[in-house]
């Protein structure tokens, strides 16, 4: 007799952990890039958050609309992991710098919540890493020779 195994359930993007650490990092940097506006911060620090602020929400569209399994000829986990770890140098960067002369509150609110991002998108960064290495995807999977017949 036949067993049946049950097929993987699909798990919308915005409801796995990596989708919510991703929103969150996307929320952190745009409330980041808000208060650096509204303090009149020299404009690199608006500019970095909102590198980050694009970059965060164009992941987040991939993967809602799945197109990363649509377009295969790039690997986008790498992609990921690579705007993760840059888009959290230049954070830490920009946040540790809002808040060495501490001008004004807006400032320090904004380099506040840019630690905030770049702490999550170091969590980002390190859940994509670790998906890669418990479940690496490929074309060559290595197979039994039993287990061909």
């Amino acid at each position: 007799m036949q067993t049946l195994k049950p097929k993987p359930k699909y798990r919308p993007f915005c409801c796995s952990v990596k989708g919510h650490v991703k929103l969150l990092r996307l929320a952190l940097a745009a409330t980041s890039m808000t208060f650096f506006i509204l303090a009149q911060a020299p404009e690199p620090y608006i500019v970095v958050t909102g590198f980050e602020v694009t970059s965060t929400f164009f992941f987040i569209l991939l993967y809602i609309l799945r197109l990363d399994r649509l377009i295969s000829c790039l690997f986008w986990p790498l992609l990921d992991i690579i705007n993760s770890v840059v888009a959290a140098v230049f954070m830490i960067v920009v946040s540790v710098l809002a808040l060495i002369p501490e001008t004004t509150v807006y400032t320090v609110l904004g380099g506040v919540f840019g630690l905030a991002a770049s702490v999550f998108s170091i969590a980002d960064g390190a859940l994509i890493y670790r998906k890669l290495l418990l479940n690496p995807g490929g074309p060559y999977q290595k197979t039994d020779a039993h287990e061909k017949l």
